[in-house]
């Protein structure tokens, strides 16, 4: 298969849309998410869309393939809250490595499925690695600021057997997302470097941070330059930013990872804002038309969707960006 690296520099590869989005339009109900295997199990699991990787498997793979037709090239697992630490609210934190791997080889059989198809045109995937609903650097409790309800090692550790279980079944890339707390991220970051170092192989890293809010920054108040500095001593594929903003409001923060980055350059936002009702209304043209501007300035190399995109954002996405050329990574101004 073609070095992804050497493809990030004849194109722009184009990332799946929301996952979560799609999942809800199967409107599984909470025995659907138990199936057979769990019918039994002590607390409520709707919700827990990670578990439909053993649940529902056919779902999942429909959904990975509505996002390639629509003309991505990278489809992320579907383990955003795969850790141990995110687990343990439905009391399933045995199935971790499970779930990881299931999920890993599900997307594989897809993606080599449309490779086979289309061989000139590789398929890939991106295990995915979410930020835990815990928070390193920050308290949770405002009465006592001193006190984490996780340590580095704990994430560490949870991160680790996520990892292993990803790349056991067949990701190509790992996808540390939605990073709200650097330290959590580097805390994902040295447990891939420990598994690649046990595992003596090498994987393609992204990172994708969040903005929360106008001001700009992270959620523990990191601006983008400073996210970009906190993460750069590990070689990556890209770094970039999802989720939390609209696609023009994320442009300047962009800017500054174009401007800085000697790697990869990505970018998947929200389809606009929620609604009163969290929904997202922004259309497939509305959306395309803001992601022009990432490609008229020649920002970006990875670009897809997040919360409230479907395959039809991908494809007005796709179809616009098969216009443009990459960024020039390494090339820094």
């Amino acid at each position: 298969m073609k070095d992804i690296q050497k493809i990030l520099e004849e194109r722009i590869l184009i990332l799946d849309g929301a996952m979560g989005t799609m999942l809800q339009r199967y409107k599984f109900t909470e025995e659907d998410f138990r199936g057979e295997r769990f019918k039994d199990w002590s607390v409520p699991v709707q919700g827990n869309n990670d578990l439909l990787s053993i649940t529902q498997p056919e779902a999942l793979k429909e959904v990975h393939r509505l996002y390639f037709e629509a003309g991505a090239d990278i489809v992320e697992t579907n383990t955003f809250s795969g850790t141990t630490i995110a687990m343990a609210d439905y009391e399933m934190e045995e199935l971790v490595y499970e779930l990881n791997y299931e999920s890993a080889k599900i997307a594989k059989e897809v993606a080599d499925e449309f490779t086979a198809k289309e061989p000139g045109k590789p398929r890939f995937v991106a295990g995915s690695i979410g930020p835990t609903n815990r928070t390193a650097s920050m308290s949770p409790d405002v009465n006592d600021p001193g006190y984490r309800a996780v340590t580095f090692d704990e994430l560490r550790i949870a991160y680790k057997q996520q990892v292993e279980a990803l790349i056991d079944g067949g990701s190509d890339i790992l996808l540390v997302e939605t990073v709200f707390d650097t330290l959590n991220a580097k805390a994902a970051l040295f447990a891939i470097e420990e598994v690649k170092e046990e595992k003596n192989i090498d994987i393609p890293i992204m990172i994708s941070g969040t903005i929360t809010d106008a001001s700009g920054r992270t959620l523990s108040g990191q601006t983008a330059e400073a996210f970009l500095i906190s993460v750069s001593h590990i070689p990556m594929l890209s770094v970039g930013f999802n989720c939390a903003l609209g696609a023009n409001q994320l442009t300047p923060h962009l800017e500054v990872l174009a401007q800085k980055a000697n790697f990869g350059v990505s970018a998947h936002p929200n389809a606009g804002l929620p609604n009163a009702f969290g929904e997202y209304d922004e259309t497939p043209e509305e959306m395309a038309e803001q992601i022009k501007e990432y490609l008229e300035k020649n920002l970006v190399n990875i670009v897809g969707g997040c919360c409230g995109t479907t395959p039809e954002h991908i494809k007005a996405i796709a179809d616009l960006a098969k216009e443009y050329k990459p960024r020039v990574v390494g090339v820094t101004v």
